[in-house]
């Protein structure tokens, strides 16, 4: 998912000083490795164990700038899920472990199996910098930042002088009754540590993921499962793994399968291969055959998982106009580069789109599948509109990109860049024909983002945003494209740390993942608030949470951060 390269350079220009402020506000002060010392020093007790601020980052090196809490307070709807996070700090070297049972009150309980507890990870992270481009590890300065969260684990070693912090977790039972539930959190460490865990429930109920109506778009990478695996791609095992992650997936809601239809869509920008689900063959006659088998499997497979709403085809318009296919006369595969729309390509994909038309309508898959591009330029997307339009009328389109009026109305699933918006009357027209309407970001936005450096309340803002704006979802780049070593160094030869992955092999789960979750549950809170205080007349309640939400622009993150203003507005929800 990247913009066209001339789009990235003007806009990074444009945003480089507001950026610079926004920076500010979120890194930690400097500190010199003596004032890091001393601070360690002089540490009451030499160990400390606290409750910390869910949307922070604490640094490994330094005592964190935090006043200690032994008690914390959450407040949920019936099926939602919650967490907060903990921390551990040391001047001297101690064994961990840390764990948490039931939450009760009188007559119920949230059960300890809706509770994980988990050590968080550091991975070496970057800076923005320009965004997108190649970039050499040497020019930019470099960190550790804690994102992975391994709820498989929850003991270890503290070294000395350094923070070890916790994830705590908790699925609030869609049948729990309101009220107030307490537990225990034990941290056994140089001692052992009793602290108090409050999970307020309120009388509302959050719908499961499978009905959030928040259309969340992250892009699958199967190949790069088999990789970190170590299995034969398309193996019985290689799928057997990957039903984790998209189990995992399913359950923070995502609507759409990534489907590739030709080979490398994006180009090969990705550091695993991207293999195509279709074998295309041209006979020695000169006629077509297609073999849908591995699409088939990989399709009816992820809708195994829970992710069952779009099929996203990628690509008419690649990256790179390159497509591969078997060449029976020559006995070998060749590459087809013709210009998009001219008489040529359009002879190379009209067999293709007849026999996929009638395939996936022999599938029952038609209605909900789109052929997909990303970022392509209006006239190659009006050439093939035309093509696939002449093809079957019914033919749904999905593009990311900017926004452009002319094509508007042929675009089913229309996903802008966070430049752009919908103009007001485009975004209820498009409603009304039962067109999707989102956004994304990718490399060239440093603010709201999902970069390891990025500050992880900014998940939580996306969601409010795209409540904000009246649109339907978000998209990113990706859900697992990881890079050579994702577990250490999330850094990529191309774009800002993290930018190609949100969660870690395994599956293990991140904070900006947990964040972005946070974030649909609110936009699902705000939709379900709505309608109901339009349905019951409550005009002084709808009107102030419209108000709040007036604050959620993007040139607003220059100024204030995501924290600050999600958390002014969370009681509205809450």
């Amino acid at each position: 998912m990247r913009y066209l390269l001339t789009f990235v350079l003007l806009f990074s220009i444009v945003l480089s000083n507001a950026q610079d402020v926004s920076l500010a506000l979120q890194k930690e002060p400097p500190m010199t490795a003596a004032q890091k010392n001393a601070r360690w020093q002089t540490l009451k007790g030499g160990t400390q164990v606290s409750f910390l601020n869910s949307n922070k980052r604490y640094p490994q090196d330094r005592v964190p700038d935090a006043v200690v809490k032994n008690v914390a307070t959450l407040t949920a709807w019936k099926g939602e899920r919650v967490h907060t996070q903990l921390g551990i700090w040391s001047a001297k070297e101690i064994a961990l472990t840390a764990t948490v049972g039931a939450l009760k009150m009188k007559g119920a309980e949230i059960p300890g199996e809706n509770i994980q507890i988990g050590m968080m990870g550091y991975v070496m992270t970057d800076e923005f910098r320009n965004g997108c481009g190649h970039r050499n590890p040497a020019d930019f300065d470099s960190s550790l930042v804690a994102d992975a969260i391994d709820f498989e684990k929850n003991s270890g070693t503290v070294k000395p002088n350094q923070v070890q912090p916790l994830w705590v977790s908790i699925d609030v039972p869609a049948t729990a009754p309101a009220g107030s539930y307490e537990g225990t959190v034990t941290v056994k460490a140089d001692k052992e540590y009793r602290l108090k865990l409050i999970v307020k429930v309120l009388d509302k109920v959050l719908p499961p993921a499978s009905d959030w109506t928040f259309r969340l778009d992250l892009w699958q990478h199967p190949a790069a499962v088999a990789r970190v695996h170590k299995v034969p791609l398309w193996s019985d095992a290689h799928f057997e793994l990957m039903r984790k992650y998209y189990t995992m997936l399913a359950k923070a809601g995502q609507k759409y399968i990534t489907a590739s239809i030709v080979n490398e869509p994006w180009g090969h920008q990705t550091y695993d291969d991207y293999p195509s689900l279709i074998k295309w063959t041209k006979k020695k006659d000169g006629s077509w055959s297609f073999d849908y088998s591995l699409f088939d499997k990989y399709v009816d497979f992820v809708m195994s998982t829970g992710i069952n709403q779009r099929i996203n085809c990628y690509s008419m318009v690649p990256w790179k106009v390159a497509f591969q296919y078997f060449d029976e006369g020559l006995g070998r595969d060749t590459v087809f580069t013709g210009k998009i729309g001219s008489d040529e390509y359009n002879a190379f994909w009209t067999p293709m789109l007849k026999d996929f038309t009638q395939h996936l309508k022999s599938k029952g898959w038609f209605e909900k599948t789109t052929i997909a591009m990303d970022e392509r330029p209006m006239d190659a997307m009006k050439a093939v509109i035309q093509l696939l339009k002449g093809i079957d009328k019914d033919w749904k389109i999905a593009l990311a990109g900017e926004y452009h009026a002319e094509i508007e109305k042929d675009i089913d699933d229309y996903c802008i860049a966070s430049a752009h918006q919908f103009p007001a009357d485009v975004l209820t027209a498009r409603a009304q024909r039962g067109q999707l309407s989102t956004w994304y970001t990718c490399c060239t936005e440093k603010y709201p983002n999902g970069f390891t450096f990025s500050p992880p309340a900014e998940h939580v803002w996306i969601g409010w945003y795209t409540a904000a704006k009246n649109m339907e979802g978000y998209l990113r780049w990706a859900y697992n494209s990881w890079v050579a070593d994702p577990v250490n160094d999330s850094r990529f030869r191309t774009w800002p740390a993290g930018d190609t992955y949100q969660v870690y092999p395994g599956p293990v789960t991140s904070i900006r993942f947990e964040k972005m979750i946070e974030g649909v549950q609110d936009f699902e809170k705000i939709r379900i608030l709505k309608k109901q205080y339009k349905e019951s007349g409550n005009a002084v309640k709808l009107k102030r949470l419209e108000a709040a939400l007036t604050a959620f622009e993007i040139k607003n993150l220059e100024r204030q951060s995501a924290a600050d203003m999600v958390s002014k507005v969370k009681p509205l929800i809450n």
